[in-house]
């Protein structure tokens, strides 16, 4: 197994080209997938996130077969069927997550369709599922970084507007805020921030790298600007130990760095100071009979969450 040094000088090798350029992938999507999967893990759409992780694959399979940019076709793929869920879910005969699973699963069919018709058919469906991040093309590296750019810069614009939907959407409709068009730009920013994580972790994986690190976030902080700044950091932390474990003992990179993150969770989980099991171990021992209500302390720490996002989301 390499040292980390060793590891640090191979990044600079080069005639390893393509480490540097898997780090760096890696570390953009980590970056994009934490912040805007603070608003997915809040607002209870984990299986939106995994839905678009399906819905792009079709425009992945035609970019691949035209020999076009990943990025761009996926993204495209995303957007279009973003739309499609968003425009039927007004329909209040039909649940959200019916027409999502519809869609997405719809999408999710037509890129294995059209990829089966292109030579290569099963290492090409390999690489699209399971990621391929020492693989990257040098012109996507432009269209990740500016992707990452511009994401980050609308989850910064329009944050409070964001804030206000996900914690109470009624509410924000009697404000007058654009309710439909604020979900609406938020299915296509998981989209592109899905699209941008493909090639790093795969279709089946990429899921983790938007919740699990909002997620251990969020079991360390009750402020949501705070959340927002630990979940990429550590989503970095977790693509950069990932990739290196990943290159000492040769294991698949993305699942490599999806258990990592899943450790830092589970560590989270077990250590929080207000929200993990230890503390509230600590705190039912000295109350005895009297300190052992979770639920109405849960209720609090909720309710000082909302109220600290939406502080936040005033002073914006």
């Amino acid at each position: 197994m390499l040292t980390p040094q060793e590891f640090i000088a191979d990044l600079f090798n080069p005639a390893l080209s393509f480490l540097p350029k898997a780090l760096f992938v890696a570390l953009l999507s980590s970056a994009v997938c934490g912040v805007i999967g603070c608003y997915v893990v809040l607002r209870g759409m984990a299986f939106i996130g995994d839905a678009v992780a399906h819905a792009v694959f079709p425009g992945l399979a035609v970019a691949f077969v035209i020999q076009g940019n990943l990025v761009l076709g996926g993204a495209v793929a995303g957007v279009l069927t973003a739309v499609g869920v968003a425009v039927f879910s007004q329909n209040r005969r039909l649940r959200e997550d019916s027409v999502i699973g519809v869609f997405f699963v719809a999408a999710f069919a037509l890129g294995i369709v059209i990829i089966s018709r292109s030579p290569g058919y099963s290492g090409s469906l390999q690489q699209f599922l399971f990621g391929s991040i020492t693989g990257i093309p040098d012109e996507d590296l432009v269209v990740v970084a500016v992707s990452t750019v511009i994401l980050l810069l609308l989850a910064f614009l329009f944050h409070k507007e964001f804030v206000s939907v996900t914690l109470d959407r009624e509410s924000a409709r009697a404000l007058g805020l654009p309710v439909f068009v604020l979900d609406l730009a938020l299915y296509v920013m998981v989209s592109v921030a899905v699209v941008i994580s493909v090639q790093t972790i795969g279709n089946i994986l990429v899921l983790a790298l938007l919740v699990t690190p909002a997620a251990t976030a969020r079991l360390l902080t009750d402020r949501l600007g705070v959340m927002m700044l630990l979940a990429p950091l550590f989503g970095g932390l977790a693509a950069f130990v990932g990739l290196y474990f990943s290159w000492s003992l040769d294991l698949p990179t993305g699942g490599t760095i999806v258990l990592v993150a899943t450790a830092f969770f589970l560590l989270s989980w077990g250590i929080a100071p207000r929200h993990g099991v230890l503390a509230r171990l600590w705190r039912r021992r000295p109350q005895g009979e009297d300190g052992g209500d979770d639920s109405e302390a849960d209720a609090v720490e909720r309710s000082r969450f909302e109220a600290g996002s939406v502080e936040k989301a005033e002073s914006l």
